[in-house]
């Protein structure tokens, strides 16, 4: 019966630990950028853009489609950093867990 109250104590410090994580996850700021710096994108760690930024030179009616390839890229950078910085989160939190590779928590 105590294995149970203390496995039971260590799922409640656990389940904390994770509400504490998807804060700071949520409130996470990420910032990509592609093109020598001449577009910015801001997300937040749940991948929701935030901001975007774009260099007046690149406002050309005939390099719209270099813009818009410009904007994928500097949020897919961004994107990859904020996964980046989540898997950190997480793993910090599991260590020292039986978790299974490649298991991704619920967020």
């Amino acid at each position: 019966m105590r294995d149970i109250m203390g496995m039971m104590g260590k799922v409640k410090e656990m389940q904390a630990k994770m509400e504490q994580m998807q804060a700071e996850i949520a409130a996470l700021e990420v910032e990509g950028r592609s093109g020598g710096g001449l577009v910015t994108v801001r997300l937040n760690g749940k991948g929701e853009m935030l901001g975007l930024k774009i260099d007046p030179s690149l406002a050309k009616e005939d390099e719209l489609e270099i813009l818009e390839d410009l904007i994928v890229a500097a949020h897919k950078d961004a994107k990859t950093k904020a996964d980046s910085e989540t898997q950190e989160k997480s793993k910090a939190l599991t260590s020292g867990l039986p978790i299974p590779p490649g298991f991704k928590l619920p967020f």
